[in-house]
């Protein structure tokens, strides 16, 4: 192996036994030259520490970390940051898999310049939506990842990145670029939508790889993502922190444009609506007797948080906003069932076409 990793992925580990197996492999099988992998247990009571010491008595590619109490998936990662020594980290959950030849599409695309250039601060990846029954549905993104052109750019010439998702596996983080940040992952869910969105903001090169690298495990139980509960309520704080972020680079006189804002904007109250009221097949994650509390919080973000002359998008997603800015909760929650509705036979609709379409000779 290299002395210095291109690539150190980072795992964190607890509860997800069933599943680990099936990561590890998508990660280690096939995987190219100058692969590092930091799998951090963290303190996981269904025997996942144990799986993880035989896998790197037989490879030693793995490297195990074992915490001694359990303190969320955010101190996992700042834990296998620390021990990293790759140009890159990659993190990767231990439900979910690295797809199929991502490694060595992501490894090709990093690859050194010949003359010697850094690779880009930052690399976003797609993904698709893996569900229990098989099933699997393109990341939201997929058609902007289209659209961005080749090469490197910053966030400036491509506010609409902020419309991805702030998950930390969807990106590889130049590792001196993400310890310059500033910022680690905090405790708690949400824990990611501060370091991606510092990233965003202070990469000076940023590279899309137009592949599908990643499949995110929907809807698992147990999984902090379709688990309803108080701890939802941290996309708040998450978010108070991201706009003291653009606030911090504005004072120090570093220029973040309008259309930035407005991306970052759209991209915290769309965020908060997903968790309200969730989205086809995919109930809300706010407890029923906290709904209109946290319908209240996100109108008085949007109030405090619009950026001057601000204009709603078309559409649905304009509609609500306009709700949200207004205050009208109760429209809000009538309209919501019909909005899912739409949006589901719009689904369906697409993809009986698909089936449907004769193929080509």
């Amino acid at each position: 192996m290299p002395s210095r990793p291109l690539i150190s992925v980072v795992i964190p580990v607890y509860g997800v036994a069933d599943y680990l197996s099936a990561c590890l492999d998508s990660v280690l099988g096939g995987a190219p030259d100058g692969l590092e992998v930091i799998a951090v247990d963290d303190a996981s009571p269904d025997g996942c520490g144990a799986l993880l010491d035989a896998r790197a008595a037989a490879d030693p590619r793995l490297r195990v970390v074992h915490l001694t109490s359990n303190a969320g998936p955010g101190h996992a990662r700042n834990v296998g940051v620390e021990l990293a020594t790759g140009e890159y980290v990659w993190f990767i959950d231990g439900d979910d898999q690295a797809a199929d030849g991502a490694l060595a599409a992501i490894t090709r695309r990093l690859a050194p310049a010949a003359d010697g250039r850094p690779g880009p601060d930052l690399l976003l990846i797609d993904w698709v939506n893996s569900y229990p029954d098989g099933r699997t549905e393109p990341s939201p993104g997929r058609k902007l990842f289209a659209q961005v052109p080749p090469g490197e750019i910053t966030l400036s010439q491509q506010p609409r990145l902020v419309e991805l998702t702030m998950t930390a596996w969807s990106k590889l983080l130049r590792r001196e670029f993400l310890a310059g940040l500033g910022v680690d992952f905090a405790a708690g869910i949400h824990e990611d939508v501060v370091v991606t969105s510092a990233a965003l903001l202070q990469a000076r090169s940023i590279a899309v790889l137009d592949a599908v690298c990643y499949r995110y495990r929907r809807d698992r139980p147990g999984s902090f993502m379709v688990t309803s509960g108080t701890a939802q309520l941290a996309i708040f704080p998450a978010y108070d922190r991201v706009f003291g972020l653009i606030a911090a680079q504005q004072a120090a006189g570093t220029e973040v444009s309008a259309a930035v804002q407005a991306a970052f904007f759209e991209r915290a109250i769309w965020h908060y609506s997903t968790i309200l009221t969730g989205g086809p097949g995919r109930p809300g994650l706010v407890p029923r007797d906290q709904r209109r509390a946290f319908f209240a919080r996100m109108h008085a973000d949007f109030l405090a948080r619009r950026p001057p002359g601000y204009r709603p998008p078309p559409g649905a997603r304009g509609l609500k906003f306009r709700l949200i800015e207004l205050g009208n909760y109760r429209l809000y929650a009538a309209l919501e069932p019909v909005n899912d509705l739409r949006l589901a036979a719009r689904r369906i609709s697409g993809s009986l076409s698909t089936r449907r379409r004769p193929r080509s000779s």
